[in-house]
């Protein structure tokens, strides 16, 4: 059934980015939508282009996506594809939603030396049958050229080695292990392991004196909850490793357990998507309960502003968020300027807004336009294409704190380091600038000893 979403179950790393994409739970067992990236979008020109990745000052518009302003591109499609996880309490569709939007602007403008992109986004439910079978379906019958943008708790999981065996490298929003730990799976986001190390990280440094890390109960919590764990060892700091069940039922005894395990100088650090951890803390508040802790930390999914409005003033300065993009109240930056025009003008599948999953999907398409555009053969097969996101080298996207590369690394984590924001007035605002995610997390230390620290993007 044709649609407009993806997903899969095996190792629930749910934290990845966070804006809320809950309006799209459930679907069919497997969806998928086609068609020129942009359907049921409007194609109006906006802000400024950053298929350089060079950020401005300068206003931009929409048109310079592409090479050809106003020029719609009509040539044959370049056929991508992607997969994310919707079902009811985690809906990471946003994320492919956004990157199709991004290419619909791509296309209103030229698109890739007159060929339009058109991006097939398969749907699953944490199924790996399903999931495996979307896969097959993007290859065998869409015919894709590259995955782009899957966003999955357990995909990678499920798909790695069928996106080996083939030779597509994949660039996506990671979420199980497998997307960190693997040859052919390079990230935008830090995912929901090394995203907690930087929530716990930032309560570490303001000297908390214990950390209750709570977490979604499902298949990957051990796999997540091994970097929290390194990080407070390391600082001789007591941790409480819970998990709730979710859609969360009774979120009064959540909040109630957390704030007593954690004491008046520790610190709570959640890692659930936004709608999930929004009814613990709303809990937590109704009960009195916020200033009885030294702070409360969260792992990206909660960087929305959306969950700044619906918590209100009290939070102000108290809840810390893991932001592994740009803060959305950065301003001054031709990136961010065309993400914000992009999503208004083309962004109407996105349900959440602004927020760190849209900026994942425009980061994805960024990076995959980049790429397409160095292919001066005007072959775009799987060989070309994979082998051009795989040459994606020191590429400053705009919205993140490191330039990213894909590299040929046995694996792959790009993007390791972050922001801290806190919510302020109904807006999430930076509390902290780049910062790079602690090496004592033994993965991220493994990374970096073979391919090095990224440079700082400016």
């Amino acid at each position: 059934m044709k649609n407009y979403i993806p997903a899969r179950s095996v190792r629930r790393t749910i934290m990845l980015a966070a804006a809320i994409a809950l309006a799209a739970a459930g679907c069919s067992s497997s969806s998928s939508t086609s068609g020129t990236a942009g359907s049921g979008s409007t194609s109006t020109p906006a802000s400024t282009s950053t298929a350089s990745g060079t950020p401005s000052t300068a206003a931009v518009s929409t048109s310079q996506c592409g090479t050809k302003p106003g020029v719609a591109a009509t040539g044959t499609p370049i056929a991508l594809g992607s997969i994310a996880t919707n079902q009811p309490g985690t809906s990471f569709t946003d994320i492919p939603n956004m990157a199709n939007a991004y290419f619909a602007c791509v296309n209103a403008n030229g698109g890739i030396n007159g060929h339009p992109i058109k991006l097939y986004i398969e749907t699953e439910q944490t199924n790996p049958a399903q999931i495996a079978a979307d896969a097959k379906q993007l290859v065998q019958t869409d015919h894709v050229v590259g995955i782009i943008g899957n966003t999955s708790i357990i995909e990678c999981s499920v798909d790695s080695s069928y996106w080996q065996k083939l030779g597509y490298f994949v660039v996506d929003s990671g979420i199980a292990p497998e997307c960190y730990s693997t040859s052919n799976s390079a990230a935008v986001n830090m995912g929901p392991r090394y995203s907690s190390d930087g929530a716990v990280q930032y309560a570490l440094a303001q000297h908390a004196s214990k950390i209750v890390f709570d977490q979604s109960n499902v298949p990957g919590t051990g796999y997540i909850a091994a970097g929290p764990a390194a990080l407070a060892k390391s600082a001789n700091v007591p941790i409480v490793q819970l998990t709730e069940n979710v859609p969360i039922s009774d979120a009064n005894s959540v909040a109630i357990k957390e704030v007593d395990d954690a004491g008046p100088n520790g610190a709570v650090i959640l890692n659930f998507t936004p709608p999930e951890a929004l009814i613990i803390l709303q809990a937590a508040q109704k009960l009195g309960l916020e200033d009885r802790v030294k702070l409360w930390g969260c792992s990206t999914p909660c960087n929305t502003d959306f969950l700044a409005t619906s918590l209100g003033p009290k939070w102000d300065n108290k809840l810390f968020v893991n932001a592994e993009l740009t803060p959305p109240d950065v301003t001054s930056t031709a990136a961010m300027n065309l993400y914000k025009a992009i999503l208004k003008q083309y962004g109407k599948a996105v349900s959440g807004g602004i927020g760190s999953f849209s900026q994942m999907g425009f980061a994805e398409a960024e990076i995959t336009v980049h790429a397409l555009e160095s292919i001066t053969s005007g072959s775009y097969t799987v060989a070309d294409v994979n082998a051009a996101l795989k040459s994606v080298s020191a590429f400053n996207t705009g919205m993140l704190c490191q330039k990213w590369t894909y590299g040929n690394y046995p694996t792959h984590i790009p993007n390791n380091a972050d922001y801290t924001v806190t919510p302020d007035n109904g807006k999430m605002v930076t509390a902290q600038g780049c910062t790079l995610i602690s090496s004592v997390d033994p993965q991220i230390a493994q990374y970096r000893s073979v391919a090095g620290t990224a440079p700082m993007a400016p």
